[in-house]
């Protein structure tokens, strides 16, 4: 499954970022001047050209004509957070945005990190229970033994990886489950490694108002 977000450029990256800021604190979004003055860029144009980029790769949508028109994907946060996208497996593996949750920027690897949900719960090992979100961060490299989030089929587990020539094993991750292998033919996909886990927990019986 690719990224549901093409990963952002430094220049793209802090204009996000200010846009988002700006907007926690001010409650409106910057002119395309005011951007040009705040990055010291002189060409309309080239802001233009960056917002417009921006907008190709998923990030924001844009109102024509409008010299504020600018709306953030997903966010509804304040200053220092990013919007992330919670995804499932579509058709082709293209992936499906469900919606977003905006989190604390330093927690996040990236800004084409993205939340996926665990279909199954059998990694003990690291702490992954069914349901839980995993963050995944699609432009880094898998290392050998270190958790990954993969599907196999139509599951969407945590795995520690190992690579054997054009064949991928998924590690039992506790005693009697068995190793996975996989290779070239095989429904399986590493969306990639594995950076946090949340855990959304539903209120207990006696929470619940009579």
């Amino acid at each position: 499954m690719d990224a549901p977000r093409a990963p952002l450029t430094q220049v793209e990256r802090k204009l996000w970022h200010y846009l988002i800021d700006f907007l926690a604190e001010h409650t409106f979004q910057p002119s395309v001047r005011e951007i040009g003055r705040h990055f010291r860029i002189p060409s309309t144009k080239t802001v233009a050209d960056l917002l417009r980029s921006l907008e190709t790769k998923g990030y924001i949508r844009r109102a024509p004509g409008r010299s504020r028109g600018v709306f953030i994907e997903g966010f509804a946060g304040g200053a220092g957070t990013q919007p992330v996208p919670v995804v499932r497996p579509g058709p082709n593996r293209v992936p499906i945005i469900e919606e977003h949750l905006t989190l604390d920027r330093t927690l996040l690897p990236g800004e084409d990190a993205y939340l996926i949900r665990a279909s199954v719960e059998d990694a003990p090992a690291h702490a992954i229970r069914e349901g839980d979100l995993l963050l995944v961060h699609p432009g880094a490299r898998a290392h050998d033994d270190l958790p990954v989030v993969a599907r196999v089929g139509g599951a969407v587990l945590v795995r520690a990886i190992l690579r054997r020539g054009t064949t991928l094993i998924l590690r039992a991750p506790r005693a009697g489950v068995d190793d996975i292998e996989v290779g070239p033919g095989d429904d399986f996909e590493v969306f990639g490694p594995l950076c946090g886990v949340f855990r959304v927990t539903a209120p207990q019986a006696d929470d619940e108002p009579e």
